[in-house]
């Protein structure tokens, strides 16, 4: 899968121990980029400030090392698993 500028491919490998930097409620909140679900949804989804769900997206993005909401959401989508609280604590 490429990009559209540039074509870059894009590369959604992260291993566990960037997942771990993520606070609960950031993979909490990645789960719901998984789905496709816009941040609007997301807020009324988890109860908070469509603002804080933004502020969330941002430092998903940064701890990730990506691009983008969308490279965000190609991460979660290949570790959707990976994501629970679960398998980060192992």
């Amino acid at each position: 899968m490429t990009t559209g500028a540039g074509n870059r491919p894009f590369d959604v490998s992260v291993d566990m121990a960037t997942l771990a930097r993520l606070t609960d409620r950031e993979r909490e909140v990645l789960r719901c980029l998984a789905r496709g679900e816009m941040n609007r949804v997301l807020a009324r989804r988890l109860g908070i400030a469509e603002r804080t769900v933004r502020a969330h997206v941002t430092s998903i993005v940064r701890k990730l090392g990506v691009g983008s909401r969308f490279e965000a959401s190609l991460v979660a989508f290949h570790h959707y698993e990976a994501l629970t609280d679960e398998a980060i604590a192992s």
